[in-house]
Order: structure tokens, then sequence, then C-alpha cells
């Protein structure tokens, strides 16, 4: 039954990025706020959808230390659920991200039309400067940027050295870093069809304040949090 679930979850998925790709580009002439609010349906549908049908849930916490904004979001990276979830709490939102997701037919179209920052990831310190560039502009326009500093997505309990780009953009711009966490990987495991029914615990911890720190001592301190709060997230057994 889960892997049933799992299929009409997807389906579901595939017509609704569909139509909202369709409605991304013809929302174009309107201001950035307003198309990510249209836009934001996306993931809300989602959502509810793998809530209704594959009774997949979530809990959040520290809902408190979300600043009035905007800010550099910082979060651990194991499935596609933080994507959607993300987008729930802190909007107005721009990702960074690598520039192959935008040449996926339709899905890349729509999210090319939410302003992200598309890097290409073998261009090194060009890539560094661009994040840091892109990323402050931005900030200065009221968006929140999203960042997932281990560079791909991880399951849970491995451990990735954490990209340079979300403290060097923090370092640069001067504004705060929020890290988030989760267990998301446990019930939306990457490369997997399956999606598992339980709750998703996800924590967003307190600002990180970037000034007078480098790039170096922002991403450790933001790599300790997560990782340290990710080993106390429950660890679900589905046998």
């Amino acid at each position: 039954m889960v892997r049933l679930r799992s299929i009409l979850y997807y389906l579901l998925m595939a017509v609704a990025t569909v139509i909202f790709t369709i409605l991304g580009i013809l929302l174009l002439p309107f201001n950035f706020p307003f198309r990510f609010k249209v836009m934001s349906g996306w993931s809300v549908f989602n959502l509810w959808t793998l809530k209704t049908i594959c009774g997949l849930d979530s809990r959040i916490e520290g809902l408190e230390n979300i600043p009035k904004g905007p800010a550099i979001i910082m979060c651990k990276h194991q499935s596609a659920w933080e994507t959607l979830a993300l987008q729930i709490y802190f909007p107005p939102q721009v990702w960074i991200l690598k520039r192959e997701l935008l040449w996926i037919p339709i899905y890349g179209w729509g999210l090319a039309s939410m302003k992200p920052i598309a890097i290409d990831r073998s261009s090194g310190m060009r890539a560094l400067k661009y994040i840091a560039h892109q990323g402050k502009q931005r900030l200065e326009h009221g968006l929140w940027v999203v960042i997932f500093p281990e560079g791909t997505r991880t399951a849970p309990g491995i451990r990735l050295k954490y990209q340079p780009g979300g403290g060097l953009l923090a370092e640069k711009s001067g504004y705060p870093v929020v890290p988030v966490t989760h267990n998301a990987g446990y019930f939306w495991p990457r490369n997997s069809l399956d999606k598992k029914p339980g709750t998703i615990t996800m924590k967003i911890g307190p600002i990180i304040d970037s000034a007078g720190k480098s790039a170096k001592e922002i991403t450790t301190e933001v790599e300790d949090w997560i990782e340290n709060t990710a080993s106390t997230l429950p660890k679900p057994n589905f046998n």
C-alpha cells in the first residue's frame, strides 16, 4: 500500500507541476512577492496530498526563532520534502541551486520563473563569488535566500563536508543565518519512490549572527548546530 499511495502522490504532483508551471509563466509580469505567494500553492497542495494520501505529516519546532527577515536559510538536505516545507515558513524566498535543475522539462521552467541563483558547481571560486553577489542583491530586495550547504541530498546519519557558499554570502552581506534541520530522510528517502507514513520533525534554530565572523567560522557554527541537533531527532523504526 505504501508503494501504491506513493505512486498516486507522484501522479497528482505531476499534474500540479504542469498547472503551476503554466501559471508561473503567466504571472511573470507581476511582482515577485505576489508570484511567490501564488506559486507556493504548489507546495501547500503537495504537502496536503502527502498527508492525505501517504499519511506523512510534520511537526515544526522553533518557529519563534524566525526573524522578521530577510535572512539566509541553511538547511539540512535529505529529501525533496524540505524544499516544499521551507516555502511555507520563509516567504518570499529564492534558492541557490545547480543550474542543471533548470534544464528539466516543465519543472525547470517553473523553477526558473522564481528567480533562483543557479550556479555551475564546477566553476569553483567563480560560483562562490556569484552566490555572494547575487545573494546579497536578493537579500537587499527583501527576499530570503535558501541554501543546502551539503550540496546534495544526504541519507540520515551521513555527514558531508559543508560547502562554503552560504557562509561566504553571510560574511559578505552581513545578514544573519537561520539554521534548519529535520529527519525527513527516514520518511522520504533519497532515490526512493516510497513515502513512509509518520511525522517528520523539523527544527528551526536560533539566529546565527554573521557580524565580525569569517565565512569559515559561520559555516562551522551552522554545521555544528545542524548536525548536533539532527542527532537528537527521532529515528523511526518501520519494521
